[in-house]
């Protein structure tokens, strides 16, 4: 068995689907890329833009000079159930099924240590290396794509003729020779218009690439200021993330498996949690309960923000006690301002009621506004 045979047994057997090899040669996406960028659709992600994180990306010699080939390796997640947002299904349901589980960011990094000293122990040397799961200045897919995993699809998604997309990626970069696989050519995407088609904010662009700044995923993980009003309608019940270009798309439907990595399997309380008792978690609450989750980027503010425009898209009456709440005595005043659009969009008398009460006390001009604009 060569080096390489080897190396990609370990990391199958330490729990990775998929493994391919490429060289550390220039990204052939990085034009469409650096596109995309002066295109200001990375919204408010400015670390993406910085000089150093756009040099890195164009000439991956930057990340290690010694590098000679890079592991991409793929890890699955679940597979949602294709359900139709509504607040009746499980909250679970509600969250990107990436989300679902613990954080890849504490799980995976412990195997590709384990990839690596295996690597060291074969060759019997220290080997240069430096890795990767969504946290460098990488095009990842790009990768993936040059090592033989997938193609981009047109949702931006990396696809795997075998598993769908609903997997993590890890890169390894290596300062050793191993053997290079063929790069995916083909795009099984066709005509097929699914994801473009279902997709709520029309985010999706042309060249595989999205607007970030409409993508359900961006607004309610990534933006941490308001959401922009004409959106949120469009979010629906998505409280963090969204698999919708996923759900949609027919690799995913017919070769996804259903049962991926048991680390990033469900976490109970995700099951049996509702949309009313998460808007009156407090900071030690919430911090607590998604300690070592993903959910956790978005912040205790960014989550209720996202609750709270599940509720007013719902419309529900029963909500209205709950967002009251919310909105006379949250400390937050994102979160406060979103209640009252969302006690606004149920337009009710007692959700008038709860306004013209906050507005009798509140001092944040711009929670006033809110409350303002949703009494008119």
């Amino acid at each position: 068995m060569s080096l390489t045979q080897a190396v990609k047994a370990e990391a199958r057997r330490l729990g990775f689907d998929f493994v391919g090899v490429t060289t550390p040669e220039p990204p052939a996406s990085f034009s469409n890329y650096s596109r995309w960028i002066e295109a200001g659709h990375h919204g408010e992600m400015s670390y993406l833009a910085t000089d150093r994180a756009l040099h890195r990306r164009a000439d991956l010699l930057q990340i290690l000079p010694e590098c000679k080939s890079i592991l991409v390796l793929s890890m699955r997640y679940d597979k949602p159930a294709a359900t139709a947002p509504s607040p009746e299904n499980p909250i679970q349901s509600r969250i990107a099924a990436y989300a679902w589980g613990a954080d890849y960011h504490d799980v995976i990094p412990e195997r590709l240590e384990r990839l690596i000293a295996f690597m060291e122990k074969e060759t019997r040397k220290t080997i240069p290396n430096r890795w990767y799961t969504d946290t460098g200045p990488v095009l990842e897919r790009d990768l993936g794509q040059r090592a033989g995993l997938g193609w981009i699809g047109k949702n931006s998604m990396l696809i795997n003729p075998q598993l769908g997309s609903y997997f993590f990626l890890a890169e390894v970069f290596l300062g050793i020779d191993l053997e290079p696989d063929q790069t995916f050519t083909s795009d099984h995407c066709g005509t097929c218009t699914r994801c473009i088609q279902a997709c709520p904010t029309d985010c999706i662009l042309s060249e595989r690439t999205i607007d970030a700044k409409r993508c359900l995923s961006y607004l309610t993980i990534e933006l941490k200021g308001p959401i922009p009003t004409p959106l949120r309608n469009k979010m629906s019940s998505w409280i963090f993330g969204c698999d919708i270009c996923q759900q949609v798309c027919p690799w995913n439907q017919r070769f996804a498996p259903h049962e991926g990595d048991p680390n990033f399997s469900v976490r109970p309380n995700l099951q049996t949690a509702d949309f009313h008792t998460e808007l009156t978690l407090k900071h030690a609450d919430f911090n607590q309960r998604f300690k070592s989750s993903p959910i956790k980027r978005a912040k205790r503010r960014g989550y209720l923000r996202n609750i709270a425009v599940a509720l007013g898209n719902s419309a529900k009456r029963e909500s209205i006690p709950f967002l009251a709440q919310a909105l006379l005595s949250d400390p937050e005043a994102l979160v406060r301002s979103h209640a009252a659009w969302a006690l606004g969009n149920i337009g009710d008398e007692h959700s008038q009621n709860a306004l013209k009460q906050a507005e009798n006390q509140e001092t944040d001009k711009w929670v006033l506004e809110e409350i303002k604009a949703a009494l008119s």
